[in-house]
């Protein structure tokens, strides 16, 4: 096993910072110390740390992962996130599956039907298990050999999928797929609220496109998010406010307007809470050495 790790870190050290050849669902990361907070969007996915450690908070909950363990995301969760265990010599190294529900669905139609989980948490953690280590070395290795993709790949994330299905994160990848999961149907109310991020925030509307009453939408969404449809989409408000202003920096009140504050004042001082610097002074920072390190 220490030679399949050894490898895949040098797969790492080559690609990292470069794109993955097309049709391949794999990103691969490095850093080389630890990082201040920095806020960023986890899209659906699988991330297998090889080595070093980050922290990510989402809501109210802290979560570290290590070398050996898995993460999942099964929704897009706005997160602030850390590297706290890197450096020259043994940088963080993280290696990505991006998930995708028809992949899952199609696979579950072979699988025996354990049933709905109650588990539903948007983010969760637990060891690589020994099955996962052989076909995430050989989905890695498609990145020295982009002509065996369109051949390989399909039938290695099938595999590393059924693997997954089969562990401790099954029911999170379940749920991903089975249209009426309760993952799901608050997945609905999750895509709307990123589409029309604008726009006021009806609970009623919300718990409908979900198919469950108000009071158990907001319970469930709490649940599946770690903060509550009204402070979810804050977090994608001013996450898409500061994409903006990187863009158009002098712009503040536009932006706010753009994003759904109808106060200039509020959206400054919301801002201002949740990155530490009001928007145009957060802009230039990020504008001339700041960097924007995802999460």
């Amino acid at each position: 096993m220490q030679m399949i790790l050894e490898e895949m870190r040098a797969l790492v050290a080559r690609h990292a910072g470069k794109p993955a050849p097309p049709r391949l669902p794999l990103s691969v990361g490095q850093a080389f110390e630890p990082t201040p907070l920095t806020h960023g969007l986890y899209k659906p996915m699988l991330y297998f740390v090889l080595q070093g450690a980050k922290r990510v908070i989402i809501g109210g909950r802290t979560l570290e992962y290590r070398a050996g363990e898995l993460l999942v995301a099964s929704i897009d969760l706005p997160v602030i996130g850390q590297v706290i265990e890197a450096s020259p010599e043994k940088p963080l190294m993280i290696v990505a599956l991006a998930l995708d529900p028809a992949s899952i669905a199609a696979l579950l139609i072979d699988m025996p039907n354990s049933g709905e989980s109650a588990a539903e948490a948007g983010i969760s953690i637990s060891p690589i298990t020994p099955g996962l280590i052989d076909p995430l070395l050989r989905i890695a290795r498609l990145l020295d050999a982009p002509e065996d993709v369109p051949v390989m790949a399909p039938m290695l994330e099938r595999e590393i999928l059924y693997r997954v299905l089969q562990g401790p994160q099954g029911p999170i990848l379940r749920q991903i797929a089975q249209s009426d999961s309760r993952l799901s149907r608050i997945r609905r109310a999750i895509d709307w609220i990123g589409q029309n991020y604008a726009d006021s925030l009806k609970i009623d509307h919300l718990a409908s496109l979900a198919g469950m009453s108000a009071s158990s939408f907001h319970r469930h969404f709490k649940a599946v998010t770690a903060m509550s449809p009204l402070a979810y989409q804050k977090s994608i408000r001013l996450q898409e406010a500061r994409r903006r202003l990187i863009m158009a920096p002098a712009e503040a009140a536009r932006v706010a307007y753009a994003v759904g504050y109808e106060s200039p004042s509020q959206f400054s001082r919301e801002y201002t809470r949740l990155f530490g610097l009001p928007p145009l002074r957060d802009a230039a920072r990020l504008l001339h050495g700041g960097g924007l390190a995802e999460a």
